[in-house]
């Protein structure tokens, strides 16, 4: 029996690596099964009859393909997490002969179905189907403006009028017609499933040898609780199709240029998910530590361009009609205090301190905007030279999930849901379902705590502290995932990908590419002063001293 991080061989035949797009053709014993190489897999396959038998002869359904009973079990998650959330679209008698929305008894925080979705309808008068952007109204006194990127504030006005559509539409003919508010919400989800669906159907397709890791993000704690807090799976799924697009790209052939449809495709769709949120953006770093170490810039800059391009498209349209409404998003974002779950916050919270707070007289923390971003910058440059220095190249899943961790872990604003961003990443990062389960369910409890410090009945409300220690283990299990990538990054004979016989199936260009351009490691820089003060060898009168010999050093 294994235990721990041990694992079993994988059942993969010895053969030629599946290039991009492969795991369409893989037959059943080139897959790696979970319940032979992870041990929480194998001891949760108990419940089922344990794990697959050494003569079991697999892939004779053809409709239960990897994939669809991954699908599965996604929907069956999603389904989850609106039921999760429906508490806060319950309706109730108005006395007026109507029903109107229970919110009563603080139910949000006390049911933890909290959501932005709901609230945002009526105040951002998406019930009224009102342009964004375009509309404005004030609250506090300040006059605002929808807050959010130009293809999440739009996705929210289309889904308000395909709700109008929907509700006229059970009128005539008879349907169940909700409360508008719970009608958006519903059919949001449903639209916002679908495109997580998507983001499954492209992991999977990433995964190849290792399908079956997809359930990792099928499966979810973070899924239940924040699949439907905000619109993040928008973002969520246009990545995963772009991260899918550049894992197909082909290398370019012996003596002919390569073919560029696939990156430019990357881009644009890195473009619309930009615009959407910031997060997709920063693929585009580790694809330009990796395309440089491998000399494959053609394709990075294409990409870049591309995405460049499809962000100002949608963009500078808005820009330029409705300069204020489209600027809230900065102007927000700027002014904005450190959130709860960051570690400023908590700082804050425990020490008594005000350092971070906005000082009087001046509109933004000017303190915490400039340190959140120069700690962001730093994890950057050493995120970038371990890339480049490491012995072999690390994988892209790796270093992308070492950069939108390191994103979360020093911005002032880590809103619960942007948790889900690392989802699909850690699958294709680091496959190993204990230590990435324990971090999803410490941020499945982080989430409850935080609700039930906001209830605002005097005295029935949760201390804060208990939230913050929660954070606080929630931070360290993290960074556990990321010193584990950086482990398997330095030491690529303990990667669970690699040693299923991939060298990189989210690299598509890169995969299997020579190194062009490499930095020393810091433990050769260290050694290079030695090695240059160390003494030359005796040599007898007349002769020319040797030098003593140095052993290579390690790469």
């Amino acid at each position: 029996m294994f235990s721990g991080d041990e694992v079993a061989p994988v059942a993969a035949v010895a053969g030629p690596e599946p290039g991009p797009g492969a795991a369409d053709t893989l037959s059943p014993t080139e897959r790696v099964v979970p319940t032979w190489t992870d041990p929480t897999v194998r001891r949760a396959s108990d419940l089922i009859g344990g794990p697959l038998g050494v003569h079991a002869q697999v892939g004779r359904n053809s409709f239960l393909t990897p994939l669809r009973v991954c699908l599965m079990m996604a929907i069956a998650v999603l389904i989850c997490g609106w039921l999760y959330k429906a508490a806060c679209i319950q309706q109730m008698p108005d006395g007026n002969g109507g029903f109107t929305l229970d919110q009563g008894g603080q139910r949000p925080w006390i049911t933890a179905c909290y959501n932005d979705v709901v609230p945002l309808y009526g105040s951002h008068q998406l019930d009224t189907q009102q342009l964004p952007y375009a509309t404005s109204w004030e609250d506090n006194g300040q006059i605002r403006y929808m807050e959010y990127p130009v293809v999440t504030g739009y996705w929210m006005w289309a889904v308000s009028g395909i709700t109008e559509g929907y509700l006229w539409l059970a009128e005539k003919v008879g349907l169940p017609q909700p409360l508008d508010v719970a009608a958006y919400f519903t059919i949001g989800a449903i639209l916002l499933g679908m495109l997580y669906l998507l983001a499954v159907a492209c992991t999977a397709r990433i995964a190849r040898r290792r399908v079956w890791d997809t359930a990792i993000m099928c499966l979810s704690p973070l899924l239940i609780v924040h699949a439907f807090t905000n619109w993040d799976l928008l973002a969520i799924g246009v990545t995963a199709a772009a991260m899918l697009a550049w894992a197909r790209s082909r290398p370019p052939e012996p003596g002919g240029s390569a073919a560029l449809g696939l990156p430019i495709l990357a881009g644009v769709l890195i473009g619309v998910g930009t615009a959407a949120k910031l997060y997709p953006a920063l693929l585009l770093g580790p694809l330009l530590i990796l395309c440089l170490r491998t000399g494959r810039m053609p394709q990075w800059l294409v990409t870049a361009g591309a995405a460049a391009l499809t962000w100002a498209v949608i963009n500078v349209p808005v820009m330029l009609a409705y300069p204020d409404g489209w600027y809230e998003f900065i102007r927000l974002n700027t002014e904005r205090p450190a959130e709860y779950d960051s570690w400023y916050s908590i700082f804050s919270t425990l020490s008594g301190s005000t350092v971070f707070n906005t000082p009087d007289g001046a509109s933004s923390p000017g303190l915490l905007n400039t340190l959140s971003l120069v700690l962001f910058l730093l994890a950057c440059a050493a995120i970038g030279w371990l890339g480049l220095s490491a012995q072999r190249r690390p994988r892209f899943a790796q270093l992308a999930f070492l950069l939108v961790a390191a994103f979360l872990l020093t911005n002032k604003v880590w809103s619960p849901q942007y948790s889900l961003w690392l989802v699909p990443l850690v699958v294709l990062a680091l496959p190993r379902w204990r230590p990435v389960l324990a971090w999803q369910f410490s941020e499945w409890v982080v989430w409850i705590l935080l609700m039930l410090s906001f209830d605002s009945d005097s005295g029935k409300n949760l201390s804060i502290y208990p939230f913050i220690g929660a954070a606080i283990i929630r931070d360290a299990l993290l960074i556990t995932l990321m010193v584990k990538v950086i482990r398997e990054i330095l030491r690529p004979s303990t990667d669970l990908v690699r040693m299923a016989g991939d060298d990189d199936p989210s690299g598509g260009t890169l995969e299997n590419a020579p190194d062009r351009f490499t930095l020393p490691s810091l433990p050769a820089l260290w050694r290079r002063p030695a090695r240059e003060a160390a003494p030359a060898a005796a040599a007898a009168p007349g002769e020319e001293p040797v030098p003593v010999p140095v052993s290579p050093p390690a790469s």
